[in-house]
């Protein structure tokens, strides 16, 4: 088992997470990579083009070991039928017409290829296993590979495909859940009895995620066997992150006072905190990435109009402890 600080080349035992949509910006990995603190790029979402930039810009700072999150495709299939009246209930609400069913696979190959030929320090994967040979390609570069999962069946299922690290991602991470059936969600388990069970289950180093917020409960993963933790909603309010300022004040704001487990957004689930749409499609449908596609005009509009109701705001269970700040402050606070 190779050491995780000395492959990782970071030698604080808290990470930044990667967000997709906007949070993971290159100033925030850079920032966090020159304060002792591996962070990760959020591939999901961008085109290879838009990615390349983001890893030139992170690179130009010169950050030492920093990685990027893929989404692994997979699809989550919705019933056109089912797709239309969801649709047709959100343009009621929405007002306008809202995109018909598009389905995509995040152009996987495209950034594959991307980070094959021009390899970064650590790729991670995210929604699904990728195959074998993909882990297989990325290793010969010298790429460490890190996989999302959230139990311990997944994780000897990632063992199996090679990956070098696990990121064990507990219930209440805030945003996309990790689990590789959409279908399912997390038991609600304490993040380090989860890690306890993972460790004893595969000899791979493992990274504990999930509603991390106080330096108390990073120690509490380290002592259960984390090699590392990884922090998200615990740095959305940092001065580098990309948060936009609609989701920034609900953080801050007391209506906000619970987080929920929802598919409204995207149709898979996430945890984000509970605001009118949560609470008006609390049925919402399984079916990713269609639902993203349709939902993402809202969310979009939402943000720029300083509705937080309409938009999706990620949050796991810890978002009270979040500050602003340097994001290297914030993270010191959360060194054990």
């Amino acid at each position: 088992m190779r050491s995780l600080p000395g492959v990782l080349g970071a030698a604080a035992p808290v990470h930044v997470a990667p967000m997709a949509g906007g949070p993971s910006t290159p100033a925030l990995v850079s920032a966090a990579g020159r304060a002792g603190h591996l962070a990760q790029l959020a591939g999901g979402y961008l085109d290879a083009d838009a990615l390349a930039a983001q890893v030139a810009a992170v690179r130009s700072s010169g950050t030492g070991a920093f990685g990027v999150n893929l989404f692994v495709p997979a699809p989550v299939p919705i019933d056109d039928g089912v797709y239309e009246a969801y649709r047709a209930e959100l343009e009621a609400d929405a007002g306008r017409p809202l995109p018909p069913k598009h389905e995509d696979d995040d152009a996987w190959s495209d950034k594959v290829g991307l980070l094959l030929d021009d390899p970064v320090p650590v790729v991670s994967f995210t929604f699904g296993l990728p195959a074998a040979s993909v882990v297989g390609e990325f290793r010969r570069r010298d790429v460490l590979t890190v996989q999302s999962v959230t139990s311990v069946p997944e994780a000897r299922a990632a063992a199996e495909r090679g990956v070098d690290v696990l990121l064990v991602q507990g219930e209440a991470a805030g945003g996309h859940s990790a689990v590789l059936d959409a279908a399912a969600t997390p038991a609600p388990e304490p993040l380090q009895d989860l890690v306890r069970r993972v460790t004893a289950a595969v000899r791979l180093p493992v990274v504990a995620a999930g509603g991390l917020g106080t330096a108390d409960a990073v120690r509490d993963q380290l002592d259960a066997g984390a090699a590392a933790v990884a922090v998200g909603t615990a740095v959305l309010r940092t001065d580098e992150a990309g948060t936009s300022a609609t989701h920034r004040a609900a953080l801050t704001d007391r209506a906000f006072d619970r987080t929920v487990v929802t598919r409204a957004f995207t149709g898979r689930p996430a945890r984000s905190l509970a605001n009118a749409f949560t609470r008006a499609h609390p049925d919402a449908p399984l079916g990713y990435p269609a639902l993203h596609h349709l939902t993402r005009p809202i969310r979009s509009e939402a943000a720029a109009a300083g509705d937080p109701h309409r938009l999706h705001l990620w949050a796991g269970r810890g978002w009270r402890a979040a500050t602003d700040g340097p994001v290297a402050d914030a993270l010191a606070a959360l060194l054990p």
